[in-house]
C-alpha cells in the first residue's frame, strides 16, 4: 500500500494534517523530533531528525511513498532550538528533496511563511512579488522554496501561510488567553487597527490534500478572507468569553522599541516576526489558490481564535502539564510581558 509521508508529523499543523489523510484512509509515516503520541493502525511514527540520510532514506526505502508533505522547521522563537534553525529548515529541506527525487516521489507539499516579508504591506501580496525576508527564520524558509523548486523531476506545490490557528493552538496565543480569562487588559500596539491575516488549520489541510491530488505546481498563497482590525477580533473574543478583559492600546513609537531590545536580551517571547503581528498589516492575495486549486477559506480570523480560546478554557490543566511538545503546542513563556500583565 503507497504512503504518504509527513515530516513534522508530531507538530501542530503536521498532527492536524495527519489525522486529516489516516481518516480519508491514507497510511501514513511521520517523522518528528518530537514524541508522536498519536497511535492508528494505518500510521507509522519515526523519531528522527529530517537532517539524517540514514533516517531518511529508509523511510523512503522501507515504505511505498507516494507523496510528501514537508512541514517540519524550526521556529524563530523557539530559542531551545535556534542553533538548528538553518540546518534543519534549509539542510533537512534539501535532504527530503534529494530523497524524494531519488525515490522517484515527484509530489511534494512544502509548508511555507509570510515570514519571506519582514515588514508590514498596505495591500494583498501576490505571488509574484519577490520576498524580502530580514531575519534568519524568513531567509531560511525562502532557501528551502528554492531547493524544492529547483530539485530536478520534482513536482512541488509551495503554500505561504499565515499564522495557522485551530483548536489546540498555544505558543503566543495562551499569554493573550490567558489575559482574556483573567478579565485583564489585552495589549494592542498603534490602537490595534491593523489587519493581520490568520489560517484556519482545517482550511490548510484542504488546501494540501487538494494539492497532492492536482495536476498543478508552484506558489500559492493562503489566508481568511474579509481582515478585521486586530481589536476587532479581540473584541469579539472578550464579548463572547463574558469577561472582564478589554482591550488597550501602547503607542507604537515607544512598544516596538521596546519589543526589540527585550526581545535582544532574552527576556521576551516576542520576535520580529511578531512585531509585524501585533502592530501592522499583512494580508496574502489568495486569488491564484481560489482558482487553481478550487479552494475557499472557510473560518474568518475571529472564528479561528474564539475555537482556539475555548480549547485552551476546557484543557488547562492538561496544558499546563505538558512538559514536551512543539512550540506551538507548549504556552510561550511569558519572560517580561508578566510585567504587562501585573499591570493590566
Amino acid at each position: 500500500m503507497q504512503s504518504v509521508l509527513i515530516t513534522g508529523g508530531a507538530g501542530f499543523f503536521g498532527g492536524l494534517l495527519k489525522r486529516a489523510l489516516l481518516d480519508k484512509g491514507y497510511r501514513c509515516v511521520s517523522v518528528d523530533l518530537q514524541r508522536d503520541d498519536d497511535t492508528h493502525p494505518q500510521l507509522v511514527s519515526v523519531q528522527g531528525d529530517i537532517r539524517n540520510r540514514s533516517i531518511m532514506r529508509d523511510l523512503f526505502d522501507t515504505h511505498d511513498v507516494a507523496a510528501v508533505f514537508h512541514c517540519a522547521a524550526i521556529l524563530a522563537h523557539d530559542r531551545a532550538q535556534r542553533g538548528m534553525l538553518w540546518s534543519t529548515n534549509v539542510d533537512g529541506t534539501r535532504m527530503i528533496a534529494d530523497e524524494a527525487a531519488a525515490h522517484g516521489v515527484s509530489r511534494i507539499v512544502f509548508i511555507s511563511s509570510n515570514c519571506l516579508w519582514g515588514q508590514g504591506m498596505h495591500h494583498p501580496v501576490t505571488e509574484d512579488e519577490t520576498p524580502s525576508p530580514v531575519d534568519l527564520y524568513g531567509r531560511s524558509k525562502w532557501e528551502a522554496e528554492r531547493i524544492v523548486l529547483q530539485t530536478p523531476s520534482l513536482h512541488p506545490v509551495i503554500i505561504r501561510c499565515p499564522t495557522i490557528i485551530d483548536e489546540g493552538r498555544l505558543g503566543l496565543l495562551a499569554i493573550l488567553f490567558a489575559f482574556i480569562e483573567e478579565g485583564r487588559k489585552v495589549w494592542t500596539v498603534g490602537g490595534g487597527t491593523n489587519r493581520y491575516q490568520f489560517i484556519y488549520g482545517q482550511d490548510l489541510v484542504d488546501a494540501c490534500l487538494r494539492a497532492m491530488q492536482s495536476g498543478v505546481s508552484g506558489v500559492f498563497h493562503i489566508g481568511s478572507d474579509d481582515v478585521p482590525l486586530l481589536r476587532e477580533s479581540y473584541e469579539e473574543v472578550i464579548r463572547r468569553a463574558g469577561t472582564a478583559a478589554r482591550v488597550a492600546s501602547l503607542p507604537a513609537g515607544i512598544a516596538i522599541p521596546a519589543m526589540k531590545a527585550a526581545h535582544a536580551l532574552g527576556i521576551s517571547p516576542l520576535g520580529p516576526y511578531h512585531y509585524k503581528m501585533i502592530a501592522e498589516d499583512f494580508v496574502f492575495d489568495t486569488t491564484r489558490i481560489k482558482a487553481r486549486l478550487q479552494w475557499q477559506p472557510t473560518l474568518s480570523n475571529t472564528e479561528m481564535l474564539w475555537k482556539a480560546y475555548e480549547y485552551y478554557i476546557a484543557h488547562r490543566d492538561e496544558i499546563a502539564s505538558r512538559s514536551s511538545a512543539s512550540a506551538h503546542r507548549l504556552p510561550a513563556k511569558m519572560g517580561v510581558i508578566r510585567l504587562l500583565k501585573w499591570i493590566s
